[in-house]
């Protein structure tokens, strides 16, 4: 029986990738990915140079992505795409042929594999391959711990509204924010809201040669990109 894969690719780095999520790319027969209209794709980037002419490559454009449009229509929108997505692929898995869909970072921490997974994983039998995570490879760039002894670790996304953000912020020992981009404004005035700006590191492009990691506080004239995260380190990590 044809296997869906869901393989994570890690941050960036080629290195990252596991071994697993290496052998799994190489003896499948279609490679699936998302990229942005105007993008080669940050995941296929990863994984270029392990494909063959053996492989058939299927690449998902995105119809939005930090286009300004109402929540109801995007949601709309991005539902009948992965609708899309997961018909083309089970056509080539009802063909008896493994399919690995490439995920940069972890393909169940905002993955866009997750949206094909909900959709075939009760047609097909799936197998998930993890991968190292954004806000891994930040804090490790960055050598900043994030968490230690009894503190917990708050995932909280940039796209909230100031005042949920500052709630999630509030009740954090220690926080990643993640899909901060053009968000980067609102985040920092949250995080300094939250009395916890001095410590918060900002980095962008984890693991990639163009990686760049400052102080939140210092960002005032930075563009950030989609891939960019906050790092709000737990106060016990100082003190240790």
């Amino acid at each position: 029986m044809a296997r869906l894969f869901g393989v994570g690719v890690g941050p960036g780095d080629p290195e990252l990738m596991t071994v697993k999520a290496r052998r799994v790319i190489a003896s499948s027969d279609v490679i699936a990915y998302f990229a942005a209209r105007a993008s080669r794709g940050n995941g296929f980037g990863v994984i270029e140079s392990l494909l063959t002419s053996d492989h058939e490559v299927i690449r998902f454009t995105y119809p939005l992505t930090t286009e300004a449009v109402a929540h109801a229509d995007y949601e709309e929108t991005i539902a009948r795409f992965y609708d899309a997505c997961a018909a083309t692929l089970a056509v080539a898995l009802t063909a008896g042929r493994d399919v690995a869909v490439v995920c940069e970072g972890d393909p169940f921490f905002y993955g866009s594999y997750m949206y094909i997974h909900q959709r075939l994983a009760t047609r097909f039998a799936t197998e998930v391959v993890p991968g190292v995570t954004s806000f891994s490879a930040a804090a490790a760039a960055a050598g900043r711990p994030l968490v230690a002894l009894n503190e917990t670790l708050s995932v909280i996304s940039g796209v909230l509204a100031p005042d949920e953000l500052r709630r999630a912020l509030a009740g954090a020992d220690a926080a990643v924010i993640m899909k901060v981009g053009r968000n980067l404004a609102a985040v920092r005035a949250a995080v300094k809201e939250s009395g916890r700006a001095d410590g918060a590191l900002y980095v962008e492009r984890a693991s990639l040669e163009d990686e760049r990691i400052m102080a939140l506080l210092e960002t005032d004239d930075v563009d950030a990109p989609y891939f960019s995260l906050v790092l709000v380190p737990g106060v016990r990590v100082a003190t240790r």
